[in-house]
């Protein structure tokens, strides 16, 4: 998991952010980002820095789409595991203790794993 946290959420932010992972993820690997359809997604200046290096696609996905799901799914554990349950005195607090929650989780990551086939999920939707 990389992670940075974000007072506020603007495209200079999500520029810094892909910056992070430019630097984190190996020169030798493609980068490839699954991005809800969020205006800050699609600005000049997230479109300018993703043009030059080549390596990073962007894959926007449809409301209620699964691969965003899951990334929902991992915020909500994070929420159930920590913040719900847990007393932050200050906002710095709060960042100390979820950059320390991330940081354990990438020393164990646990994927999480679609229960359902293809067909299942085809006919879900289906009806």
């Amino acid at each position: 998991m990389i992670s940075e946290l974000h007072r506020r959420h603007r495209a200079t932010e999500f520029r810094k952010f892909l910056v992070t992972i430019d630097k984190t993820v190996p020169a030798e690997l493609d980068v490839h980002l699954a991005c809800d359809n969020l205006a800050i997604h699609k600005t000049p200046i997230v479109n300018e820095w993703l043009a030059r290096p080549p390596r990073f696609h962007v894959h926007f996905t449809p409301s209620g789409s699964s691969w965003l799901n899951q990334v929902e799914r991992w915020f909500r554990y994070l929420t159930d595991q920590l913040t719900r349950h847990g007393v932050h005195k200050s906002v710095a607090a709060l960042e100390k203790d979820v950059t320390t929650w991330i940081e354990c989780w990438n020393e164990n990551p646990r994927p999480f794993v679609w229960r359902k086939s293809a067909e299942e999920m085809l006919d879900s939707l289906a009806r």
